[in-house]
Order: C-alpha cells, then structure tokens, then sequence
C-alpha cells in the first residue's frame, strides 16, 4: 500500500465532509460523474482570472520568445508535479490539481515585481498586507462566477479544501517535513503568508511543487534570454550541482523535476512530513539562492522593475483621485471621451462589485461611501490585469 493512502481526502476520511464543504450548494445536473474537487477544477478552468494567467508574467516581462514561461506555463507545470507526487504517495491527485489550477489566480501582473508595487500602495493607503495568496482566495470566493444551468452568474463556490490550499500555498518560505494542520479554520482569518499550514496532505504537497516547478525553469528561460553568462552556469554546476551529484546531474527542468520528485516521494512519510533528504533540500535552497543573486537581481530585470512601478502606481493614482463618494460614479463616466478603454472596464467592474449599483448582488463587496473600500476595488482590480493589458491602461492615460 502507498504511504498515504489512508490520509487521501476521499469519501470516509475524517476531514472529507469538511474538506467538500462549499458556502452555498452547488446545483448538480442528474447525469453528473465527477467528483467534487473534479468539479471544482473545471469550474476555475473556465473562469476569467485563469485565462488571464497566459498573459501574466513568471519571470521575465514581455519578451518576445515564444518559449519562456508565463504564468499559465507556471500553473500546469505545478498541477503536474502535484499530480505526480500524490498518485505516487496514495494521496488524492484531483484535490491536488484543483488547488494547483487556482493557486495563482490573484497574482498580480508583471510577475513579483507586480505584487511589490501593489503590496507597497496597500500598505501606504490601507495599513494592510496585499499577498496574492490572500488575493487569489478573494478572487475565488468575491469575483470570479460561472452562469448556472439557469444561466444566471454565480460565485465560483469551490470547496474548503481547495480554497485552503489556495491560501496557504505560499512556496516561499524554506521548510522541509510539511504536516497539514488538524482544525478547518475560518480562511477570512489569516493575515500573513505562511500563517497557518494548509489543512490536507495535499495542500502541503502543491506547496512544496510551487517551488520544485519553478527553480529549473527559471534558470532554463535565463540561459534562451542571455540573462545567465556562460560562467554563471559553470558556477551553478561546479559548485552546486557536484556537490549533490547523486540528486541532479543536471539544471535542465526536466531533469531537476525529476529528481525531486523521486526524492521527496521516497523520503515522505506521516510521521516527518512531505519532505526531501537534507542534501536534496539544501540542493533546492542552493539552487533558489542562486537565482536570487543571477536572475531575480540582474541589472535587466531591475531596469523593467521601475517601468512596473511606474505603470500601476499611474493608473492607481489616476483612479484613485476619481473618488468623491456618491459621486464617484459620475466622475469616472465623465473621463469616458479621453479615456474610452480604461474608463469602460473600470466603470463595469464598479457597476458589478459595489453596493451602491449593484444592492441586490452576492458580488457588491466595495462601497462607495468609504474612500477605503474604494481604495482596496482599485487594488483588486489592477492586481487582476494582464502585463499587456495594464500597459495598453497606461498608455492610454499618458497620451494626449
């Protein structure tokens, strides 16, 4: 028997009715044969925000090179190592590909970078963290809808499990041997990335996957992008890979995903977690700090940086010095002849989610009569622009 068999979230688990639990039922059609996390990846496949991901940026901002990664290329490259590493352990691969599916639908465009500068004006404005796993959990739960069988549009309605997979997905902090916690929790409480582990076996897996789909192939699309000097790979393959020879006999992703999967499934276990052997997890850090120091720092990347700064703090301010209250309305339809685009998509993203145009809808979450909630829709609403679209905003509104 696999490892964690007993521990997949499937009928019969302890936390199964829990873990399938949705705010509001969700209407199922007499022929239905999916399961429920089946349901709920195909329900964030065909949202918006997930076509938008083809258009984000993972790295490397508008280039040209058809084959580097954007932030779609990210998502499946997650959803297949989680896929992997749960069929392999006995865990359950559709709740792991669901959560992997949705994990990064409130990141911000323009990559890292992108969620900086919005985090930035939310704490000057609001006193409050932005962090895209908080964001993706409010696109998921506020924003996003799908029409029902009647045709009417409906919040996306995912299940605990994914939801909480979506919020505690955060890949950044270096941790080996992850345990999901015991309690399903209120999500609206965590505050901070990283708070809290995620509540499923296969929450922690898409975790650590996050991170095990990106470290190779950041390095892979530095090397097509002139980013990484010939000496710079000498480097990472003298001094890193020889020294862990036995886990990776090469940088390519291909070969990098191969061996950490095949560790961290060998090494896992319910007593000491989801985890890898100590000399492939320091090969992991190895590998995350130098990206840090060659690709995530390099003078052509920080040169973009200040032109994304530039472009959402223009189009923040620029909406943001539109608000008079009530009257806020007004005043963005009256910018509409010198800003036809900007103002169209704004004015129907105000229409659908404040209260004061839309009363009677589970959408209205912004109101008007406070400059602060009003604050946080422009905030959510930049954060859910594609890289070409912000520019086109930006373009526009410099240009006489």
């Amino acid at each position: 028997m696999k490892a964690f068999t007993s521990e997949a979230i499937l009928q019969g688990h302890h936390k199964y009715e829990k873990s399938i639990f949705r705010k509001q039922e969700l209407y199922r059609k007499p022929e239905e044969i999916r399961t429920e996390f089946s349901r709920d990846y195909n329900r964030i496949l065909h949202c918006n925000a997930f076509r938008r991901l083809k258009h984000k940026t993972q790295v490397f901002y508008a280039t040209s090179n058809d084959h580097v990664c954007t932030r779609i290329e990210h998502v499946y490259h997650v959803e297949s190592v989680s896929r992997t590493i749960c069929e392999n352990l006995g865990l359950n691969h559709e709740l792991a590909a669901a959560i992997a599916l949705g994990h990064d639908l409130g990141h911000a465009p323009f990559g890292h970078e992108g969620e900086k500068v919005i985090a930035k004006l939310s704490k000057q404005y609001l006193n409050r963290l932005f962090w895209h796993e908080k964001n993706s959990l409010k696109v998921v739960d506020n924003i996003e809808s799908l029409p029902d069988i009647y045709g009417i549009e409906q919040p996306l309605n995912l299940t605990y499990a994914v939801r909480d997979g979506i919020i505690s997905h955060c890949g950044e902090v270096d941790q080996n041997g992850l345990k999901p916690r015991s309690e399903a929790i209120d999500l609206s409480i965590i505050n901070h990335p990283n708070e809290y582990a995620p509540f499923t076996w296969e929450g922690c897996v898409v975790k650590i996957a996050d991170k095990i789909a990106y470290l190779g192939r950041d390095i892979e699309d530095a090397q097509k992008l002139n980013i990484l000097t010939n000496k710079q790979v000498d480097e990472l393959n003298d001094l890193i890979l020889s020294k862990y020879r036995t886990v990776a006999e090469s940088v390519s992703t291909s070969s990098l995903m191969h061996n950490f999967i095949i560790d961290l499934c060998e090494n896992s276990s319910k007593e000491n977690g989801i985890m890898m052997n100590p000399a492939t997890f320091n090969l992991m850090n190895s590998i995350k700090k130098f990206n840090y120091q060659y690709i995530y720092s390099h003078p052509r990347i920080k040169r973009y940086n200040h032109y994304v700064e530039l472009v959402l703090t223009t189009l923040f301010q620029f909406l943001t010095e539109l608000y008079n209250a009530e009257k806020t309305k007004n005043n963005i339809e009256s910018e509409s002849n010198n800003y036809p685009e900007l103002i169209k998509s704004f004015n129907k993203w105000i229409t659908k989610y404040t209260k004061q145009h839309n009363p009677d809808s589970v959408f209205a979450i912004y109101d008007l009569t406070s400059e602060e909630s009003y604050i946080e829709s422009v905030l959510t609403y930049l954060s859910l622009t594609t890289d070409q679209y912000a520019k086109r905003l930006f373009e526009e509104i410099i240009h006489f």
